[in-house]
């Protein structure tokens, strides 16, 4: 006996809707970002707060568009926390690295 499927008993399920608002909120809030970041480039002197200013917003910027983009901010807290922190150990080695060899004093 042949099985046969009617228009009925098939689920189609629909499209969502695109969620161009969200992407366009994170346009903005990157732009807005870089847009800073151009200006105190020209406008602060070279010198260890202008890195640590650029060094700052570029943390920033990265857990947005980690969070935004591969949905991150979606995931439980144990993942975010499994990944944060050893980031921060990571960031505060680099700095003592940096220290201890001298270059910032």
């Amino acid at each position: 006996m042949a099985s046969h499927v009617t228009a009925h008993e098939t689920s189609e399920k629909e499209i969502p809707a695109p969620q161009t608002g969200a992407i366009w909120k994170t346009f903005w809030i990157l732009l807005i970002l870089t847009a800073i970041e151009f200006v105190i480039a020209f406008t602060l002197p070279a010198n260890t707060l202008r890195v640590a200013i650029f060094s700052g917003m570029t943390i920033v910027k990265a857990f947005y568009i980690v969070g935004e983009f591969m949905h991150l901010k979606h995931e439980v807290k144990t993942l975010i926390w499994a990944i944060l922190i050893p980031t921060v150990f990571v960031m505060w080695l680099l700095v003592a690295l940096i220290y201890e060899g001298g270059h910032l004093y």
